[in-house]
């Protein structure tokens, strides 16, 4: 995987706001690859400590990665069965947003 691909996601995922979240899409059509969802997934999966990998979640609103969900609910975003609620109030779009 390129390693210019990986620092930008990173840091688009940095800008992500605490309490809020975004998709590996919204995140891969940022950086300008919006068919490398899984890319974007695959370079969450080495990221350096000061990326919060955890607001990173699939697209139907769901969680990933079920180990996250202690921090996000420690941020104030409720889950249940896994998936996040009021996930389309939440859900930050950096195209929107930047």
């Amino acid at each position: 995987m390129d390693e210019i691909f990986k620092q930008q996601v990173y840091e688009v995922t940095r800008l992500i706001p605490k309490g809020r979240v975004s998709t590996y899409g919204a995140i891969a059509k940022a950086v300008g690859y919006p068919n490398h969802s899984r890319h974007v997934g695959k370079a969450m999966g080495g990221c350096p400590k000061d990326v919060p990998a955890h607001r990173v979640i699939s697209g139907s609103g769901t969680l990933s990665v079920p180990e996250f969900r202690p921090k996000l609910e420690a941020e104030g975003i409720v889950i249940e069965n896994f998936r996040i609620k009021n996930f389309k109030k939440l859900f930050w779009d950096p195209l929107e947003e930047l």
